[in-house]
Protein backbone atom coordinates (compact mmCIF):
# COMPACT_ATOMS: atom_id res chain seq x y z
CA UNK A 1 0.00 0.00 0.00
CA UNK A 2 1.72 3.47 -1.11
CA UNK A 3 1.48 6.66 0.99
CA UNK A 4 -0.94 9.23 -0.32
CA UNK A 5 -0.39 11.60 -2.99
CA UNK A 6 2.69 8.99 -4.18
CA UNK A 7 3.11 7.83 -7.43
CA UNK A 8 3.23 3.76 -8.06
CA UNK A 9 5.95 3.16 -9.90
CA UNK A 10 7.39 -0.11 -11.96
CA UNK A 11 10.55 -1.75 -10.46
CA UNK A 12 11.17 -2.76 -14.17
CA UNK A 13 11.27 1.00 -15.56
CA UNK A 14 13.98 2.05 -13.37
CA UNK A 15 17.11 3.97 -15.25
CA UNK A 16 20.39 2.93 -14.20
CA UNK A 17 23.22 5.34 -14.60
CA UNK A 18 26.51 4.17 -16.15
CA UNK A 19 29.44 3.71 -13.95
CA UNK A 20 32.89 5.97 -14.41
CA UNK A 21 34.63 2.75 -16.06
CA UNK A 22 32.06 2.05 -18.84
CA UNK A 23 31.12 5.68 -19.32
CA UNK A 24 34.99 6.00 -20.02
CA UNK A 25 35.32 3.85 -22.80
CA UNK A 26 32.09 4.22 -24.62
CA UNK A 27 33.49 8.25 -25.01
CA UNK A 28 36.81 8.33 -24.52
CA UNK A 29 37.30 11.74 -25.86
CA UNK A 30 36.69 14.27 -23.78
CA UNK A 31 33.05 16.72 -24.81
CA UNK A 32 34.98 19.10 -24.99
CA UNK A 33 37.10 17.54 -27.85
CA UNK A 34 33.94 17.25 -29.77
CA UNK A 35 32.11 20.64 -29.26
CA UNK A 36 35.63 22.69 -30.73
CA UNK A 37 34.99 20.28 -34.04
CA UNK A 38 31.99 21.18 -34.36
CA UNK A 39 32.41 24.63 -34.26
CA UNK A 40 35.22 24.22 -36.41
CA UNK A 41 32.99 23.08 -39.15
CA UNK A 42 30.03 25.58 -38.47
CA UNK A 43 33.05 28.40 -38.57
CA UNK A 44 35.83 27.84 -40.47
CA UNK A 45 39.04 29.67 -39.81
CA UNK A 46 39.52 32.91 -42.17
CA UNK A 47 42.52 33.15 -44.21
CA UNK A 48 44.71 35.52 -42.21
CA UNK A 49 44.38 32.64 -39.24
CA UNK A 50 45.55 29.83 -41.46
CA UNK A 51 48.44 32.40 -43.06
CA UNK A 52 49.59 32.59 -39.11
CA UNK A 53 49.43 29.51 -38.32
CA UNK A 54 51.99 28.28 -40.70
CA UNK A 55 54.53 30.17 -39.66
CA UNK A 56 53.62 29.66 -36.00
CA UNK A 57 53.70 25.68 -36.19
CA UNK A 58 57.22 26.12 -38.46
CA UNK A 59 58.88 28.83 -35.61
CA UNK A 60 57.65 25.71 -33.13
CA UNK A 61 59.17 23.35 -35.03
CA UNK A 62 62.66 25.08 -34.89
CA UNK A 63 62.64 25.60 -31.84
CA UNK A 64 62.25 22.03 -30.80
CA UNK A 65 64.53 21.06 -33.54
CA UNK A 66 67.37 23.21 -31.71
CA UNK A 67 66.76 22.63 -28.15
CA UNK A 68 67.09 18.80 -29.99
CA UNK A 69 70.57 20.04 -31.20
CA UNK A 70 71.53 21.70 -28.14
CA UNK A 71 71.09 18.73 -25.83
CA UNK A 72 73.09 16.26 -28.20
CA UNK A 73 75.73 18.30 -28.78
CA UNK A 74 76.21 19.05 -24.69
CA UNK A 75 75.77 15.67 -24.36
CA UNK A 76 78.89 14.47 -26.43
CA UNK A 77 80.72 17.82 -25.20
CA UNK A 78 80.32 15.58 -22.07
CA UNK A 79 81.33 12.08 -23.42
CA UNK A 80 84.69 13.00 -23.86
CA UNK A 81 84.71 13.73 -20.00
CA UNK A 82 83.45 10.18 -18.53
CA UNK A 83 85.16 8.51 -21.19
CA UNK A 84 88.36 10.22 -19.72
CA UNK A 85 87.08 9.47 -15.94
CA UNK A 86 86.64 5.66 -17.10
CA UNK A 87 89.45 5.37 -18.85
CA UNK A 88 91.38 7.13 -15.72
CA UNK A 89 90.04 4.71 -13.40
CA UNK A 90 90.92 1.43 -15.32
CA UNK A 91 94.47 3.01 -15.54
CA UNK A 92 94.70 3.45 -11.60
CA UNK A 93 93.07 -0.30 -10.88
CA UNK A 94 95.71 -1.78 -13.18
CA UNK A 95 97.61 0.46 -11.63
CA UNK A 96 97.24 -0.95 -7.55
CA UNK A 97 96.74 -4.52 -9.30
CA UNK A 98 99.95 -4.43 -10.25
CA UNK A 99 101.29 -3.11 -7.08
CA UNK A 100 99.70 -5.62 -5.17
CA UNK A 101 101.57 -7.92 -7.38
CA UNK A 102 104.45 -6.44 -6.46
CA UNK A 103 104.42 -6.53 -2.81
CA UNK A 104 103.39 -9.81 -2.93
CA UNK A 105 106.00 -11.29 -4.74
CA UNK A 106 108.16 -9.13 -2.29
CA UNK A 107 106.21 -10.75 0.65
CA UNK A 108 106.97 -14.59 -0.94
CA UNK A 109 111.09 -13.66 -1.54
CA UNK A 110 110.84 -12.39 2.19
CA UNK A 111 109.05 -15.90 3.31
CA UNK A 112 111.85 -17.94 1.45
CA UNK A 113 114.33 -15.60 3.60
CA UNK A 114 112.70 -16.61 6.66
CA UNK A 115 111.94 -20.51 5.89
CA UNK A 116 115.86 -20.72 5.08
CA UNK A 117 116.98 -18.21 8.77
CA UNK A 118 114.26 -20.84 10.60
CA UNK A 119 115.22 -23.99 8.71
CA UNK A 120 119.12 -23.62 9.90
CA UNK A 121 118.18 -22.33 13.61
CA UNK A 122 116.62 -25.53 13.85
CA UNK A 123 116.86 -29.45 13.65
CA UNK A 124 115.94 -31.41 10.81
CA UNK A 125 113.39 -33.47 12.02
CA UNK A 126 111.89 -30.25 13.79
CA UNK A 127 112.33 -28.48 10.82
CA UNK A 128 110.80 -30.85 8.55
CA UNK A 129 107.54 -31.25 10.85
CA UNK A 130 107.16 -27.53 10.66
CA UNK A 131 107.21 -27.74 6.97
CA UNK A 132 105.01 -30.88 7.00
CA UNK A 133 102.42 -28.57 8.87
CA UNK A 134 102.35 -25.71 6.71
CA UNK A 135 101.92 -27.66 2.98
CA UNK A 136 98.56 -29.10 5.16
CA UNK A 137 97.59 -25.37 6.22
CA UNK A 138 98.45 -23.92 3.05
CA UNK A 139 100.99 -21.77 4.45
CA UNK A 140 103.57 -23.38 2.17
CA UNK A 141 103.97 -23.95 -1.85
CA UNK A 142 103.43 -27.22 -2.40
CA UNK A 143 104.08 -29.83 -5.62
CA UNK A 144 102.68 -33.37 -6.95
CA UNK A 145 100.17 -34.67 -9.23
CA UNK A 146 96.22 -33.62 -8.98
CA UNK A 147 93.66 -32.56 -11.79
CA UNK A 148 92.54 -29.31 -12.65
CA UNK A 149 88.90 -28.62 -13.20
CA UNK A 150 88.23 -26.03 -15.56
CA UNK A 151 84.78 -23.57 -15.91
CA UNK A 152 84.23 -21.01 -18.18
CA UNK A 153 81.29 -18.88 -18.85
CA UNK A 154 79.63 -19.61 -22.18
CA UNK A 155 80.09 -17.02 -25.10
CA UNK A 156 78.21 -13.85 -25.05
CA UNK A 157 78.33 -10.12 -24.63
CA UNK A 158 79.69 -8.60 -20.83
CA UNK A 159 81.01 -6.20 -19.60
CA UNK A 160 84.48 -6.96 -18.24
CA UNK A 161 84.23 -4.16 -16.00
CA UNK A 162 80.89 -4.70 -14.66
CA UNK A 163 80.29 -8.12 -15.20
CA UNK A 164 76.22 -6.95 -16.40
CA UNK A 165 74.36 -9.70 -18.05
CA UNK A 166 75.09 -12.53 -15.67
CA UNK A 167 73.20 -15.23 -15.07
CA UNK A 168 72.70 -18.98 -15.56
CA UNK A 169 75.35 -18.64 -18.70
CA UNK A 170 77.90 -17.79 -16.27
CA UNK A 171 79.75 -19.18 -13.43
CA UNK A 172 79.06 -18.48 -10.11
CA UNK A 173 80.44 -18.30 -7.10
CA UNK A 174 78.85 -20.95 -5.78
CA UNK A 175 79.71 -23.52 -8.30
CA UNK A 176 83.55 -22.94 -7.17
CA UNK A 177 82.53 -23.72 -3.93
CA UNK A 178 80.80 -26.95 -5.15
CA UNK A 179 83.61 -28.00 -6.95
CA UNK A 180 86.55 -26.87 -3.83
CA UNK A 181 84.19 -28.75 -1.54
CA UNK A 182 84.13 -32.15 -3.77
CA UNK A 183 87.44 -32.17 -4.18
CA UNK A 184 88.07 -31.25 -0.83
CA UNK A 185 85.79 -34.47 -0.25
CA UNK A 186 87.73 -36.51 -2.60
CA UNK A 187 90.92 -36.63 -1.16
CA UNK A 188 92.39 -33.38 -1.95
CA UNK A 189 95.42 -32.01 0.16
CA UNK A 190 95.94 -28.89 -1.21
CA UNK A 191 93.56 -26.73 -3.42
CA UNK A 192 93.57 -22.95 -5.52
CA UNK A 193 91.41 -21.47 -7.65
CA UNK A 194 92.94 -19.59 -10.19
CA UNK A 195 96.59 -19.31 -8.31
CA UNK A 196 94.66 -18.48 -4.97
CA UNK A 197 95.58 -20.84 -2.32
CA UNK A 198 92.58 -22.16 0.30
CA UNK A 199 92.70 -22.66 3.60
CA UNK A 200 90.70 -23.52 6.11
CA UNK A 201 89.73 -20.15 6.05
CA UNK A 202 89.50 -19.15 2.72
CA UNK A 203 85.96 -17.65 1.31
CA UNK A 204 84.12 -17.78 -1.97
CA UNK A 205 82.16 -15.11 -2.48
CA UNK A 206 80.76 -12.32 -4.47
CA UNK A 207 80.46 -8.65 -4.74
CA UNK A 208 77.97 -7.52 -7.26
CA UNK A 209 78.94 -9.47 -10.26
CA UNK A 210 82.39 -10.04 -9.68
CA UNK A 211 83.61 -13.39 -8.07
CA UNK A 212 86.61 -13.12 -4.84
CA UNK A 213 88.61 -15.56 -3.79
CA UNK A 214 90.19 -14.55 -0.47
CA UNK A 215 88.68 -10.83 -1.15
CA UNK A 216 91.15 -10.74 -4.42
CA UNK A 217 88.88 -10.96 -7.70
CA UNK A 218 89.23 -13.93 -10.65
CA UNK A 219 88.08 -14.07 -13.56
CA UNK A 220 86.99 -16.54 -16.40
CA UNK A 221 87.71 -19.50 -17.28
CA UNK A 222 88.70 -20.41 -13.80
CA UNK A 223 90.58 -23.38 -13.00
CA UNK A 224 90.09 -24.97 -9.90
CA UNK A 225 93.60 -26.95 -9.46
CA UNK A 226 94.10 -29.77 -6.38
CA UNK A 227 96.50 -32.06 -5.73
CA UNK A 228 95.54 -35.76 -4.05
CA UNK A 229 96.30 -39.24 -4.28
CA UNK A 230 95.98 -40.88 -7.67
CA UNK A 231 91.77 -42.14 -6.81
CA UNK A 232 90.89 -38.58 -6.60
CA UNK A 233 89.85 -37.86 -10.31
CA UNK A 234 87.31 -41.14 -9.90
CA UNK A 235 85.55 -40.13 -7.01
CA UNK A 236 85.68 -35.85 -7.95
CA UNK A 237 83.73 -37.77 -11.42
CA UNK A 238 81.33 -39.70 -9.71
CA UNK A 239 80.55 -36.67 -6.84
CA UNK A 240 77.25 -34.99 -7.26
CA UNK A 241 78.73 -31.31 -7.64
CA UNK A 242 80.39 -32.85 -10.82
CA UNK A 243 77.31 -34.30 -11.88
CA UNK A 244 75.25 -30.91 -11.24
CA UNK A 245 77.93 -29.26 -13.13
CA UNK A 246 77.78 -31.15 -16.68
CA UNK A 247 74.15 -31.18 -16.58
CA UNK A 248 74.70 -27.31 -15.89
CA UNK A 249 76.95 -27.25 -18.99
CA UNK A 250 74.62 -28.99 -21.12
CA UNK A 251 71.72 -26.85 -20.69
CA UNK A 252 73.16 -23.37 -20.96
CA UNK A 253 76.68 -24.08 -22.41
CA UNK A 254 78.92 -23.61 -19.46
CA UNK A 255 82.52 -25.43 -19.93
CA UNK A 256 82.83 -27.61 -17.69
CA UNK A 257 86.07 -30.41 -17.97
CA UNK A 258 88.25 -32.27 -15.55
CA UNK A 259 91.70 -33.20 -16.62
CA UNK A 260 94.75 -34.96 -14.85
CA UNK A 261 97.84 -32.95 -14.20
CA UNK A 262 101.56 -33.81 -13.21
CA UNK A 263 104.04 -31.79 -11.26
CA UNK A 264 100.95 -29.08 -10.48
CA UNK A 265 102.38 -26.56 -8.20
CA UNK A 266 100.56 -24.76 -5.77
CA UNK A 267 101.43 -21.14 -4.37
CA UNK A 268 101.43 -20.31 -0.74
CA UNK A 269 98.71 -18.64 0.88
CA UNK A 270 99.26 -15.09 2.31
CA UNK A 271 100.43 -14.98 5.58
CA UNK A 272 97.45 -14.98 7.98
CA UNK A 273 96.99 -12.30 10.48
CA UNK A 274 97.53 -13.95 14.05
CA UNK A 275 95.27 -13.50 16.67
CA UNK A 276 96.05 -14.11 20.08
CA UNK A 277 93.15 -15.60 23.12
CA UNK A 278 93.36 -13.27 26.26
CA UNK A 279 91.50 -14.00 29.96
CA UNK A 280 89.30 -11.60 30.28
CA UNK A 281 89.14 -9.38 33.34
CA UNK A 282 87.45 -10.25 36.15
CA UNK A 283 85.49 -7.12 38.09
CA UNK A 284 86.76 -7.02 41.58
CA UNK A 285 84.28 -8.55 43.85
CA UNK A 286 81.51 -6.59 45.81
CA UNK A 287 81.35 -6.39 49.65
CA UNK A 288 79.24 -9.68 50.67
CA UNK A 289 79.59 -11.06 47.96
CA UNK A 290 79.53 -15.24 47.66
CA UNK A 291 80.95 -15.61 44.04
CA UNK A 292 84.31 -14.03 42.77
CA UNK A 293 83.76 -11.88 40.07
CA UNK A 294 79.32 -11.56 40.97
CA UNK A 295 78.01 -8.17 40.98
CA UNK A 296 74.87 -9.19 43.18
CA UNK A 297 75.29 -11.62 46.40
CA UNK A 298 74.55 -14.96 45.64
CA UNK A 299 74.74 -17.87 48.11
CA UNK A 300 77.25 -20.40 47.73
CA UNK A 301 76.73 -24.25 46.95
CA UNK A 302 73.97 -22.30 44.64
CA UNK A 303 75.69 -23.74 41.53
CA UNK A 304 75.32 -21.12 39.15
CA UNK A 305 78.74 -19.88 37.92
CA UNK A 306 79.53 -16.32 36.66
CA UNK A 307 79.85 -16.00 32.90
CA UNK A 308 83.67 -14.55 31.91
CA UNK A 309 82.35 -11.12 31.05
CA UNK A 310 80.15 -10.99 34.13
CA UNK A 311 76.75 -10.91 32.39
CA UNK A 312 73.65 -13.16 32.99
CA UNK A 313 74.34 -15.81 31.28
Amino acid sequence: MSAPGREQRDPSARVFAPDFLTELFRNPLDPGYADAAARRRREPPSAARRLLARPVGLVVVVVIGFLFAVAYRETMAEEPGRAKARAGLVTEIKQREAETDRLTARADQLREEVNRERDAALSGSQAYRLRNLEAGTGLARVRGDGVVVRLADAQGDKDAVTGADAGPDHVLYSDLQKVANALWAAGAEAVAVNGQRLTATSTIRSAGEAILVDYRPVTSPYEVSAIGPGSMRDKFDGSRAASLMREVARSTGLSFGVKDAEGLTLPAAPQPRLRYAESPVSPSPSPGSGVVGSSSPRPSGSGVSPSPSGGGR
